[in-house]
């Protein structure tokens, strides 16, 4: 998320984060929440049907509705 003002508001937050070509194209993508409140992003991905795993402070979104499965 390059050349981003230092604050966005949560609705041009999601809308910037979704504009990439790999949410676009229904992969994967990692963030930091850092522009958006936790509750607003995560109601916007139930909203979506995005599955959204948490790790080591980044949350990794799946912008499609398939299941995840641990393989290890």
């Amino acid at each position: 998320m390059k050349d981003l003002p230092g604050y966005l508001s949560p609705e041009h937050w999601i809308a910037h984060l979704f504009s990439s070509q790999a949410a676009r194209e229904g992969g994967v993508i990692r963030r930091k929440l850092r522009d958006v409140g936790r509750e607003a992003f995560l109601a916007e991905m139930r909203r979506r049907g995005f599955p959204v795993v948490e790790n080591a402070g980044q949350f990794v979104i799946f912008c499609n509705r398939e299941p995840i499965r641990r393989v290890a």
